[in-house]
């Protein structure tokens, strides 16, 4: 697996009223639409690491409705301005700073509002299987970066699409660190091309 996609969230506390809008969704975008499964393959997963206390509820918490990655479709509004209560048995996700939630994408969720004194801080991660395509452009030539971290930043020069993941290991940073500390699984061959 290997980061796709990354973000950092930020919300300051909200004071008063503010528009209805109906945000519970799965991550994955296009996926969504385009595989035609029920219920829809486990695409990636993410890691939110909690970098400001949501250890009470309303502090623009993530919520979740335990369960739900096995539903394409939960119940929701004609319009997404519509007021809509949240879906039977959601919960809002407590964490200290320092916590990490890890979740399948295809968990339906959504943010509370923050209601509270601090700002809500959190780092997300997307992980997903090798040959899906990165959703994020690192804005850098890599100077300075480990071959390894090159790697896994999409920022080889003599590789592409598949062969930066296997087909030619010997001219992969990953697979010769992990050769060279005797880390490979003598029972599984490379790829080959």
């Amino acid at each position: 697996m290997h980061v796709y996609h990354s973000h950092i969230d930020v919300h300051p506390p909200v004071t008063g009223e503010v528009p209805f809008r109906f945000e519970w969704h799965q991550d994955g975008g296009r996926q969504n639409r385009e595989i035609e499964s029920d219920p829809r393959p486990r695409m990636s997963i993410k890691a939110a690491w909690w970098l400001s206390d949501v250890s009470e509820r309303g502090r623009g918490n993530f919520q979740l409705v335990p369960g739900s990655h096995t539903a394409n479709r939960i119940e929701g509004p004609p319009r997404r301005d519509e007021p809509w209560p949240d879906p039977e048995g959601a919960i809002q996700v407590t964490a200290n700073p320092g916590d990490v939630v890890i979740f399948d994408r295809r968990i339906w969720h959504a943010r509370s509002i923050n209601r509270s004194t601090i700002t809500r801080k959190a780092a997300f991660f997307g992980y997903t299987y090798r040959w899906v395509h990165s959703r994020d452009r690192v804005p850098t030539d890599g100077e300075g970066f480990s071959p390894v971290q090159r790697q896994f930043l999409d920022l080889l020069e003599d590789v592409d699409g598949d062969h930066a993941w296997g087909h030619f290991p010997e001219r992969l940073p990953l697979y010769e660190m992990l050769r060279e500390a005797s880390l490979l699984d003598p029972t599984v061959d490379p790829l080959r091309p």
